[in-house]
């Protein structure tokens, strides 16, 4: 290739890139940039005593130490539980076993609130499971994590197993290996790495976790997410919270090159054709009771938040009083009935997703295009790198990084409807860009080359080569913005506006609230807003894009 074409396509990179780049650099490093200043420029020189401060404090200790063990209880139960259904649902066939497959995926799209307030309800006093005492305790809180992130597991190792060549296995078994040695040896082996890279995430999730641990723990039981939240909210230690945001962002980072690497894996253990399913045979009735026990114990909390929503306030019969009092205000804690709130989470939702799906897509082309020249690989291998550091933030501290940066000229968008889409778009950004990028790069670049030999521009190829592999995947990162933006709670819950509340934000101030009626208002509104995200996953699981698998 020419230097002058060369040139030019590097140029064209850089443009492509500069939308992306100008947006993350406004609402991610800025921000972020703004939370580490906080925290190690309190007075305005640099001190990192405050951090060393912080780290001193006693409750910190707790604190991270909660997070800690918490996290590796729930992996390994998540762990424990869906390696026996990943194997049941990707290896074994069965009548409805899709509908089961959307079944176990709908707690991971649940909104986090809707997963603690349903764990309350089925915990607490007079609740289903409430003779067990869990309510309020760390293992309920342990059991709401699993809850939520065993369909992580599920996803991730089922589609590496489905993949998996099963010539191997075979042979150790026409050998006389018995099934479990052959699962020892042969199978689990060759399926470590998804198994590694589905733990790290579920560990990485079960440490930023914010609703469920909020919801289900209150200020008892904090971890490093929701103790950010109370010292913003409650005791306005901005620099405490700040110390703590930064521990956590170097934690995250380096779960997410464990799971990068994790996630390199070589070609040669997955087959290059998914393996041929085969029905339910006599040494499955462990693993098949086993799956059946865990979609039961998926439906248990969901049943009882539905249930809940029917009874009467005052405890006698059943009754539709909840649903009917969402339009109104309750007992006057509320600055809008809970069907606006609604209407405004709907609103954010369609405004997020069109942010995450033009910055996702865009990003997309651009880290997966080709690479003709060192001078380009070098620039894409510098955005890529770029691109993929919102991984590396939470929510509550990507919220927080707003709350103190966002505030102040020229950037002062406290007031501006925009704010909360924005966040919640750089939420759902990196999941955006992970369903995109695979399809993306397995299209063969000569069919764009070919088309360009024949006089097509770059828009032109893109349509006639890119758009009808991509609109499904396109689609279906549509849906999973949507849901993720229609349950976000933990940016919202900082930057949400008292007479412009969302959905997730209202239900936890009704859970918050003395009296029946306040209680019961919430449960209805939780049901509404987990059936709506639960449609919209339905719906991307129709399209069978595998965009979970990819984290």
């Amino acid at each position: 290739m020419s230097a002058a074409r060369s040139g030019r396509r590097t140029l064209g990179l850089i443009a492509l890139a500069a939308v992306p780049v100008a947006v993350l650099s406004v609402f991610f490093v800025l921000p972020v940039a703004g939370m580490i200043e906080r925290g190690l420029w309190p007075d305005g020189r640099f001190d990192p005593r405050a951090v060393a401060e912080v780290l001193a404090r006693p409750r910190t200790h707790r604190v991270l130490w909660f997070t800690l063990w918490t996290a590796v209880a729930g992996t390994v139960l998540s762990v424990l539980l869906g390696l026996p259904a990943a194997y049941v649902l990707y290896r074994l066939r069965f009548p409805l076993r899709g509908l089961v497959r959307g079944l176990l995926l709908v707690p991971f799209v649940l909104p986090t609130v809707v997963v603690g307030v349903a764990f309350r309800q089925l915990l607490r006093d007079g609740g289903p499971l409430g003779f067990l005492g869990l309510d309020g305790t760390p293992t309920g809180i342990v059991l709401g994590l699993v809850f939520f992130n065993v369909a992580v597991v599920i996803r991730t190792v089922g589609a590496a197993w489905e993949g998996l060549d099963p010539r191997p296995a075979e042979a150790a078994a026409a050998l006389g290996a018995p099934p479990l040695t052959v699962l020892r040896t042969v199978t689990l082996p060759a399926l470590r790495p998804a198994i590694v890279s589905s733990a790290s995430v579920v560990f990485l999730f079960c440490a930023t976790a914010f609703g469920v641990v909020l919801t289900l723990g209150g200020s008892r039981y904090a971890s490093v997410e929701t103790e950010i939240y109370l010292l913003t909210t409650d005791f306005l230690d901005l620099s405490g919270a700040a110390a703590l945001s930064i521990v956590q962002l170097v934690v995250v980072v380096g779960l997410l090159v464990v799971a990068g690497r994790a996630r390199a894996v070589p070609d040669a253990v997955v087959a290059r054709t998914t393996a041929r399913a085969r029905r339910p045979g006599r040494g499955d009735v462990a693993a098949v009771l086993l799956t059946g026990a865990l979609l039961v114990a998926v439906a248990v909390p969901i049943l009882a938040l539905v249930l809940g929503s029917l009874r009467a306030p005052g405890g006698e019969g059943w009754s539709l009083a909840s649903y009917r009092a969402l339009g109104t205000r309750g007992d006057g804690s509320l600055v809008v009935p809970v069907t606006e709130a609604l209407g405004n989470s709907l609103r954010t939702a369609v405004d997020a997703t069109w942010m995450s799906l033009g910055l996702g897509l865009l990003v997309a082309i651009v880290v997966t295009r080709r690479s003709h020249s060192r001078a380009e690989r070098r620039v894409r291998g510098v955005l890529d790198g770029f691109f993929m550091l919102p991984l590396g933030v939470s929510a509550v501290t990507l919220g927080f990084g707003f709350l103190i940066t966002l505030d102040r000229g020229p950037l002062d968008l406290r007031d501006s409807p925009l704010l909360v889409p924005i966040a919640q778009a750089l939420v759902a950004l990196p999941l955006v860009v992970r369903t995109l990028i695979p399809v993306l790069a397995g299209i063969d670049d000569r069919q764009r080359q070919a088309a360009a030999s024949l006089g097509a521009g770059a828009l032109r190829a893109f349509t006639t080569v890119d758009v009808p592999v991509v609109w499904r995947p396109l689609l279906a990162a549509a849906g999973f913005a949507f849901a993720v933006s229609l349950g976000e709670f933990g940016a919202t819950s900082f930057l949400a506006r008292e007479d412009h509340p969302t959905l997730p934000v209202v239900i936890f101030k009704l859970i918050g609230r003395p009296g029946a009626a306040e209680y019961g208002m919430a449960l209805a509104a939780s049901v509404v807003l987990a059936a709506t995200t639960a449609v919209v996953l339905l719906a991307v699981e129709r399209l069978r894009v595998p965009a979970l698998g990819a984290w």
